[in-house]
């Protein structure tokens, strides 16, 4: 794989993230733009709900999703965020998907997502943290494309958003809006479905550091500690190639 900044504005855009990974926060900052339309975890809700909506059609079928987002992206460009606590094999066997979607990813320190995750979900799985599953789409997206991915590390977001905002828009084919990076606050529609995880993004204003502290994290709980040990590698294949605040991918 290279590191070259593939030439074309795409019709869809794509961002994956483990859960807990401030990927919502970025969805809202896009939700700014007028010159797309945003998903809401379309493949996420199929997987939890059974079903999903865009542009007003219930969807009840990955393939039937994928399609959906193609017919959508006709007549507007789409930027969609979703969640890796599922895996999506339609997505992965679909080579034209991977290759004609701009896909990008999002990541948050393992002991971060973790400790957050289990919060909320006490029978969260290795599995269900995401990162595995995310590097598996992540590798698949290289290999269908050539080239590597855009990876956003979510600290660099908050300690420096407007260069990290410009940098992607610019690999992703965007002009960098940056009355976006401000927003009202707020519970949005699209969140309703499962609201509880979607509170810290409906009280945020922007990208700002929050303070948290759990109860149980990596460092007190041999449960979380192993899921830290097994998804720690997946995240560190990704931090390696996460995309520098001046544009360039680390080294």
């Amino acid at each position: 794989m290279n590191n070259s900044n593939p030439t074309g504005n795409p019709r869809i855009i794509a961002m994956w993230s483990a859960p807990r990974s401030r990927s919502t926060a970025f969805l809202r900052m896009m939700m700014e733009r007028e010159d797309l339309t945003t998903l809401h975890e379309p493949f996420s809700h199929l997987a939890d709900f059974g079903s999903t909506e865009v542009a007003g059609r219930a969807i009840e079928k990955e393939t039937e999703l994928i399609e959906a987002i193609r017919e959508l992206a006709r007549t507007t460009p789409v930027f969609f965020k979703d969640t890796t606590d599922f895996r999506f094999p339609e997505v992965l066997a679909d080579h034209r998907f991977l290759t004609e979607a701009r896909h990008t990813f999002i990541i948050r320190k393992p002991d971060e997502v973790i400790a957050s995750h289990y919060a909320l979900n006490p029978d969260v799985t290795a599995d269900d943290i995401g990162f595995g599953r995310l590097h598996e789409l992540f590798e698949a997206v290289g290999t269908a494309t050539g080239d590597v991915p855009v990876v956003v590390d979510s600290d660099d977001l908050l300690d420096r958003p407007a260069e990290t905002v410009r940098a992607y828009c610019d690999r992703v084919g965007l002009p960098f809006l940056p009355d976006t990076l401000n927003w009202e606050t707020g519970m949005r529609e699209e969140w309703r479905r499962a609201p509880q995880w979607h509170q810290d993004a409906g009280r945020s204003a922007g990208f700002t550091r929050a303070a948290r502290e759990y109860e149980f994290t990596v460092d007190n709980h041999p449960t979380l500690a192993d899921f830290h040990r097994r998804q720690l590698p997946y995240y560190e294949v990704l931090y390696r190639h996460r995309l520098s605040p001046q544009g360039r991918p680390h080294r």
